[in-house]
């Protein structure tokens, strides 16, 4: 899925909206010993217009978030096919509406049992319908639906036990302790969508999974639950690109050239800020930015075995691989420059370190010799 159909069901997710309707959903209660205390399955117009209201933002949550980063798409491997599968099982599950009390079962004890939390949670999940209307050549609306995009969107959300101090006795007209504890269904942590919506029709081949944490996601939800291959994190990428620049650069390494690379991948986000794919850095568009940069042909020829052996084949997200500010460290300090310019970073940096030649110091994590810049 795209920016432009990611927003688009973003868009249509509301009680408002006359093409888009709630029809089941199913909550349920599971405790820290991965027991299930309490389920509901109903329809979504007889739940009290309040209580309907915060389930939907919780189930609108899990669309939220940057694309590459808290959203990611997963298509099934061959083996997530197979009879017992993945692909199969959510297919089935797609199909019941939420309605089959069976399947509904089998759907929640899947979660329960492949998926790994740390506390009790709340599991939302809801049978979605979206009338899509057609569009003409000018990429403007008909009046008619064109097809149905029935999916289920599921939200896992932690419960934390809120325990208050003194309250007001409203009854007893005093102040005292309360007496009892509440446990507070808290904004998803995890969450995923099936089948996709891609080229504005249902795709099941495929889901897509929301992470409130982009840099510690539960690979749980992925690869137990759904079968699928878990790529990097954000945090991954960033670190894997480092390790790939420090590995082809070598000791032409220095702080330019850090910002360079950094300035290029930036500029080349905001030229494709527009485009409804993520825009991505393969080992072709790196080797090209890195000699833009400066990089010496006799070090990129380095590149292709460096970057076979950290990705296998993959890409870069290019919006995780860009730093908004310079920190820098060694030596018993660290600064951090927030939209940074160079000079000025590299004045800050001389009066730190002012009079020390060669000095090894790490920029954005990235271990580099000051050597000219104590002179700043």
């Amino acid at each position: 899925m795209n920016k432009k159909e990611i927003n688009e069901i973003k868009r249509i997710f509301s009680d408002d909206c006359g093409l888009f309707t709630v029809n089941h959903v199913v909550t349920a209660f599971v405790d820290s010993e991965k027991n299930i205390k309490c389920k509901t399955n109903q329809l979504y117009n007889t739940i009290p217009q309040d209580e309907a209201e915060l389930i939907m933002i919780n189930l609108k949550k899990v669309l939220s978030g940057s694309i590459g980063k808290n959203l990611l798409e997963y298509s099934f491997p061959k083996d997530a096919y197979l009879e017992g599968g993945a692909q199969p099982f959510m297919y089935e599950t797609l199909q019941s509406k939420l309605i089959d009390e069976e399947k509904v079962d089998n759907f929640l004890n899947a979660i329960v049992e492949k998926v790994e939390y740390v506390s009790t949670y709340t599991i939302f999940a809801a049978h979605c319908t979206y009338s899509v209307l057609k569009k003409n050549k000018m990429d403007e609306f008909e009046e008619e639906a064109d097809t149905d995009y029935n999916f289920i969107v599921t939200a896992l959300c932690p419960v934390n036990l809120r325990i208050d101090g003194l309250i007001y006795n409203e009854q007893d007209n005093s102040i005292a302790k309360k007496e009892s504890c509440d446990r507070i269904v808290e904004l998803p942590s995890d969450g995923f969508l099936f089948p996709l919506f891609n080229d504005r029709a249902p795709d099941i081949n495929g889901v897509l999974y929301y992470t409130k944490n982009a840099k510690k996601p539960n690979t749980s939800v992925v690869e137990e639950l759904l079968g699928c291959e878990f790529s990097m994190t954000c945090q991954n990428e960033k670190e894997t690109f480092k390790d790939i620049l420090t590995s082809v650069v070598g000791d032409e390494l220095d702080y330019d050239l850090i910002t360079t690379v950094n300035d290029k991948i930036s500029t080349f986000v905001d030229q494709n800020a527009h485009e409804t794919e993520i825009p991505t850095i393969d080992e072709h568009k790196l080797s090209s930015i890195l000699w833009e940069a400066g990089v010496s042909q006799d070090k990129l020829e380095k590149l292709h075995g460096v970057y076979e052996n950290a990705m296998h084949g993959k890409v870069f997200r290019a919006v995780n691989l860009v730093e908004d500010k310079v920190t820098i460290s060694g030596m018993g300090f660290k600064m951090t420059v927030d939209n940074y310019h160079k000079g000025d970073v590299s004045t800050a940096i001389g009066k730190v370190i002012f009079g020390v030649a060669d000095t090894a110091v790490d920029v954005n994590g990235i271990g580099i010799k000051m050597g000219g810049v104590a002179n700043g």
